[in-house]
């Protein structure tokens, strides 16, 4: 019997390590090839590390909560197949110049959450995961703070259960410290800050009574929830509304939908097409595709939208496509359906998640006809596309104008007018409805 090593794989360009969040398999169980073994976490995304090999669990070198580096075992699987553990599932080539690059690109992940967190850790002889700083991040929680923390992990460090687990209590501690404050003011503001205080704890404290059922938010979600907020509070929302006609792209999908899926193997949505049209406009737009830094304004070379797909247990991710405005209908559409799939399979790697301009989201899957959608920070817009729906309106024809039966949708763009203004915004949807409307109905695929 030979013994293979599990190690963590390698996620993406700019992460390093991952937290473990649950096991799987117990030891002692049996193991098929591909088959996950346990659960694992980065700041950005949750995934699963599947077995090379079918065999039995032998050894679990971490536990749950442990913060693992890309590239170190991470398991033991006994199994009958001749295993070379040196050439299996190596990550990197054994050489010093490789090794080299790694530890540089681990010091440059390290100093950049370090910055991001807006906190110092170079100082502290204790060791935070990049889950812990994130949360600690957007709970305003000060390195101080962590240091006085009890750790329940290995080697005493904070987990993710004892930071939130502090945020639970730190409601009351910052409810003592008021209290105790109010001891110095004058009997009169005590009385006046004893109402306040009050009233806010009934505005802010939900009542539930025994019947109701008290859920829990999931990781993602609390993340999610933090970076909606987050988003609204940094930029300016401002939104501007056109109705497309898109009769001549509904008819085209329908007379070359068969082919297309018997030809490419693969669905014609609508989705690649209106992400070709978004392309098309941003390139002659380019100003829409920027970020901003502080008082300075990013302008990115790249295209690289964003598609807001559902999971199943009802929370978003945004795929990113990469140069889509170098990719043709056939591309765009493998690209569209690929990502959506391993989105709503959880196998998308944190890197293509990553790096997105610009946001597109489809709210007319749930029947929406528009919507008013949050900015994916730290882009300055996001399209959301309507409903398509058959509705009476005027043909203009050359003998006059007519009354027919045609397929509308409404575009909602949402911009940071901190940056882009009305002109921009508007210019920005008129052009993608142009694209839409102007649809060659005798177009080849």
């Amino acid at each position: 019997m030979a013994k293979f090593e599990l190690k963590l794989p390698k996620m993406g360009e700019s992460v390093a390590e991952a937290t473990i969040t649950s096991w799987l398999k117990e030891v002692g169980d049996t193991i098929e090839a591909d088959e996950p073994v346990l659960e694992i976490a980065t700041d950005k995304v949750d995934s699963e590390v599947p077995s090379e090999v079918d065999g039995k669990l032998l050894e679990k070198l971490f536990e749950a909560d442990d913060v693992v580096q890309v590239g170190q075992i991470i398991a033991i699987i006994e199994t009958e197949a001749e295993i070379d553990n040196d050439d299996s599932f190596d990550l990197e080539e054994d050489t010093e110049e490789e090794e080299d690059l790694v530890n540089n690109l681990e010091a440059r992940v390290e100093n950049a959450q370090n910055t991001a967190s807006g906190e110092d850790y170079s100082g502290s002889s204790r060791f935070y995961s990049p889950l812990v700083k994130n949360i600690a991040k957007e709970e305003n929680i000060s390195l101080k703070e962590l240091e006085e923390l009890e750790g329940t992990g290995k080697d005493g460090r904070v987990t993710k259960k004892d930071i939130l687990g502090y945020l639970e209590n730190r409601g009351e501690q910052g409810s003592t410290s008021i209290s105790e404050k109010s001891k110095q003011e004058p009997q009169g503001e005590k009385i006046e800050t004893s109402r306040l205080e009050s009233a806010v704890a009934k505005q802010e404290t939900p009542v539930h009574s025994g019947e109701d059922e008290v859920i829990e938010m999931s990781r993602m979600g609390k993340m999610i929830a933090h970076h909606m907020v987050e988003s609204v509070q940094k930029s300016a929302h401002v939104q501007s509304f056109i109705e497309v006609d898109v009769t001549n792209i509904w008819n085209w999908r329908n007379k070359h939908k068969a082919d297309f899926q018997k030809r490419e193997g693969e669905k014609l949505t609508f989705t690649p097409i209106f992400m070709e049209a978004v392309a098309k406009a941003i390139r002659d737009f380019p100003m829409i595709n920027i970020s901003l830094d502080g008082d300075k304004v990013i302008k990115k070379k790249n295209i690289n939208l964003g598609m807001a797909a559902a999971l199943p247990d009802g929370n978003l991710i945004v795929p990113v496509i990469r140069n889509a405005d170098r990719l043709n209908l056939v591309g765009m559409a493998k690209a569209v359906n690929d990502l959506a799939a391993r989105a709503r399979q959880n196998k998308l790697k944190p890197d293509e998640i990553q790096g997105g301009t610009y946001t597109v989201t489809n709210v007319g899957t749930f029947g929406s006809i528009m919507g008013t959608p949050i900015i994916n920070q730290p882009q300055v817009g996001i399209l959301a596309l309507g409903a398509i729906r058959k509705i009476p309106a005027v043909i203009e024809t050359p003998e006059g104008d007519l009354i027919g039966i045609r397929h509308k949708m409404f575009l909602s763009h949402s911009y940071d007018h901190r940056v882009v203004n009305g002109a921009l915004g508007g210019q920005f949807v008129q052009r993608v409805a142009q694209y839409l409307e102007d649809f060659d109905k005798d177009r080849e695929i």
